[in-house]
């Protein structure tokens, strides 16, 4: 190369790096700035650098951060995760998808969880969704909808085959939406769980959309400040606008391509044992003892039967047995009390958050990026619902920030591949 090739070279080199530093300024002073201050080009904006600062900037609600991340998310491609489309030895899933290995505290290690998770499509995001939850004392029934194509169905069994602590549900159901067969599958679920051989305190239902905002430590000291040896069912008794879904008898229709539950003009009975009906959650947290009884009490095995042909029998069958004074870990008096799930619910909108920045499904938010903030200020222990295929900068986001306090909380020496961030260009800031 003759000088003046290595001069021009050089020069090239020079304004490339300088272009470089000042679009990086640029970025972190608009981040940084009162909104009045704030503006906006859309061409300068790049995500791919500091993902860790637009998360911060996200967390905390700046403005600026809405309209680079709105722009990011139709640019912004999260890395595929390895191992979760194509088959790799267990050394390698634990290690690349970054599993936790050792419980991370004694109090941890001395109070298992079980869950009950129910997928049936997006396989990334139940991976994400595992590995956050998953501790090695702890168990986990993943119930797969049997109408899931059969490639779902085998790269879910190739991550379950690396773990002696996860089964798939030795009973599959085809799961359809408010359906009888959404509750078969939790209790297909708590038949295997009680005969396992790890000893659980308390078992959880997740759905593959959720994520958790607490970690399993702080879980775990939820549990036992407000609700040691007590059931989590908010919900009260059966309101009338519900009392349709049980007064007249359901029936699911299932086919490949469709399913859903439609109302007969066949009135039901009165419910067994003169059961006060309640409304709830269908999500909830029980005492292995109360899944135990709700197995083998005749009252129980009464309801579960009546409850065939209910709409959405989920949401009144655990909230029912809960409310017996017999129960074990029953709360009789109990009402909406239990932080489990944060929601935002499209009739809630105005009373107790601000509306959904992303968009509703069935009435429910699914979460955009200017729902971070009202997420990581929840008091709840997980939320829903989440579609990082939509908007795949949420999801990162609150990725990141989990394991980040996951592993501050830690008592055991951290090893590197419970990281998720190989190179960590700036500290989250979590608070």
């Amino acid at each position: 190369m003759n000088p003046l090739d290595a001069t021009k070279s050089g020069f090239l080199v020079c304004i490339a790096i300088c272009m470089f530093i000042y679009t990086f300024i640029y970025l972190k002073n608009m981040l940084t700035e009162e909104p009045n201050e704030q503006k906006f080009n859309a061409n300068i904006a790049e995500c791919g650098f500091y993902p860790d600062e637009l998360c911060s900037a996200l967390f905390v609600g700046k403005t600026a951060a809405f309209k680079i991340g709105n722009f990011c998310q139709n640019t912004y491609q999260p890395k595929t995760l390895s191992c979760v489309h194509t088959s790799c030895n267990c050394s390698t899933v634990l290690k690349t998808l970054h599993f936790i290995t050792r419980p991370l505290s004694d109090e941890e290690g001395n109070f298992s969880l079980a869950y009950i998770i129910t997928i049936h499509k997006e396989l990334e995001m139940f991976v994400k969704l595992l590995r956050a939850i998953y501790m090695p004392q702890n168990i986990y029934c993943v119930h797969v909808d049997e109408k899931s194509p059969k490639d779902y169905k085998a790269a879910v069994q190739n991550i379950v085959n690396c773990f002696e602590n996860i089964f798939i549900s030795s009973k599959r159901e085809n799961v359809v939406y408010a359906g009888f067969s959404r509750l078969q599958a939790d209790i297909n679920c708590m038949r295997d769980l009680v005969h396992s051989k790890t000893q659980w305190n308390y078992v959880i239902n997740l759905c593959g959309q959720d994520y958790p905002i607490k970690t399993n430590k702080d879980i775990i000291q939820y549990i036992k400040s407000k609700w040691n040896g007590k059931n989590m069912t908010p919900g009260v008794v059966q309101p009338l606008h519900m009392k349709h879904r049980t007064q007249v008898s359901y029936r699911e229709y299932v086919h490949s391509g469709m399913s859903y539950v439609y109302p007969t003009k066949n009135i039901k009975d009165k419910p067994p044992h003169n059961l006060t009906i309640y409304f709830g959650s269908a999500y909830y947290i029980l005492t292995k003892e109360f899944v135990e009884f709700t197995l083998t009490d005749a009252r129980a095995k009464a309801l579960l039967e009546w409850s065939r042909d209910t709409y959405s029998p989920d949401e009144h069958y655990w909230v029912t047995l809960n409310r017996l004074n017999d129960a074990p870990g029953a709360t009789p008096n109990a009402d909406w009390e239990g932080n489990i799930r944060a929601i935002k619910w499209k009739d809630r909108e105005g009373i107790i958050h601000k509306g959904c920045k992303g968009h509703y499904v069935r009435d429910i938010c699914v979460y955009g990026l200017g729902d971070l903030q009202w997420i990581i200020e929840s008091p709840h222990l997980f939320a829903n619902k989440f579609e990082p295929a939509t908007y795949p900068l949420v999801m990162d986001c609150l990725e990141r920030r989990y394991r980040l306090k996951v592993l501050r909380q830690a008592e055991v020496p951290i090893e590197d591949h419970w990281r998720l961030q190989e190179e960590n260009y700036f500290n989250m800031k979590l608070n």
